[in-house]
């Protein structure tokens, strides 16, 4: 196979949000990165989710609520457990909760918009990959929680898509053994 775009996708590694570091992507390519989860499949065109920027000094701020609401939940934790939580968003110098927000359609089922949510992360990887950063898309306990959704503003139909971790990274990440790709194949005769 010869061909830059599908080296490109099979190149593409997820890195761990603590193996990212500084600098994170410019206001230019930021613009970009969002552009491209704009391009997504969407049909009928409704947009059905939403983008919440985590740069700068909001990082730390929102740490410091997921740490309050960590002990809230885990009366036993240690101040260990603590301090990891309120560093949680302070592993990556940009940090993008995708938001999917599915509106009632009569031509487009809830599922395909939240798929649609879905291909959005995926492009942010694929962008971010692309301007030579790493990135990480993860769903830890405070995407699901309900405080952190009240937090971020999330209707009630809205669910977190997924916490995406961008930032440089100073070595190459290591190849990860994946399931086997034969037996999820099945050709329909």
């Amino acid at each position: 196979m010869n061909n830059t775009i599908s080296d490109f996708i099979l190149a593409r590694r997820s890195v761990t949000a603590k193996d990212l570091c500084a600098p994170g992507p410019s206001e230019e390519q930021l613009d970009i990165i969002l552009r491209s989860a704009h391009r997504v499949p969407d049909h009928g065109k409704i947009g059905p989710w939403r983008f919440v920027l985590f740069q700068d000094d909001a990082r730390d701020r929102f740490g410091k609520k997921l740490a309050r609401r960590f002990v809230k939940k885990n009366e036993n934790a240690t101040e260990a457990q603590i301090e990891f939580e309120r560093h949680r968003f302070l592993r990556a110098p940009l940090v993008i909760a995708v938001v999917s927000s599915p509106i009632d359609h009569p031509k487009v089922p809830e599922w395909e918009q939240v798929l649609s949510a879905g291909a959005a992360c995926q492009n942010i990887l694929l962008a971010s990959h692309a301007l030579g950063f790493g990135a990480q898309w993860l769903t830890e306990w405070y995407a699901f929680d309900k405080y952190v959704a009240k937090k971020l503003k999330l209707t009630s139909a809205e669910k977190i898509a997924g916490f995406i971790y961008i930032g440089s990274v100073d070595k190459k990440p290591d190849e990860r053994t994946r399931p086997d790709l034969n037996q999820r194949i099945t050709v329909y005769r």
